[in-house]
């Protein structure tokens, strides 16, 4: 028997966690796993937790560990399913790549209407709105989508501006 009832050792290393399943023997003679995770705190000191299973209990102990593990392998799959669909049907909506902007207009308007520059200011996440009066009495958004007019107007080329 090693020191203090081992009887079998074996780690496991990850990030900045190890992980020790310690086959030992206590007094009595009972054989148990201990699980020991040991996780680096600040680079100074070890988080230690440990759990121990015996040997009686070990297989119900296993089956548990199976069932979790059935179960994350399970949920890893729909979960790339589900990734998977969701990207075909936005490639069915939007095209493959998504280079193309896709605009929406309100009150039926196709978008090949002109849009005319209405002195809001989009920029995806917020909208803001200028206004302040000038001195004919009129708000400078009116002044501006009058100016934007007259040039619809003298535009006749059909393209669209965003």
């Amino acid at each position: 028997m090693g020191a203090r009832g081992e009887l079998f050792t074996t780690q496991i290393y990850l990030d900045n966690r190890s992980y020790f399943f310690n086959v030992k023997e206590n007094r009595t003679g009972d054989v148990f796993l201990q699980v020991v995770e040991s996780k680096s705190r600040d680079g100074e000191d070890f988080d230690r937790h440990q759990i121990a299973v015996f040997a009686d209990d070990l297989q119900k102990f296993l089956q548990g560990m199976d069932k979790s593990l059935s179960f994350i392998e399970k949920d890893r799959k729909a979960r790339a399913k589900a990734a998977r669909e969701k990207k075909v049907a936005k490639e069915a909506k939007y095209g493959k790549g998504g280079d193309k902007k896709v605009y929406y207009l309100k009150d039926g308007k196709t978008a090949s209407e002109e849009k005319r520059d209405d002195g809001i200011k989009r920029t995806g996440r917020v909208i803001h709105i200028v206004s302040k009066r000038t001195d004919e009495g009129k708000t400078e958004l009116e002044t501006v989508i009058e100016q934007n007019e007259n040039i619809a107007a003298k535009d006749v080329s059909g393209t669209e501006k965003y």
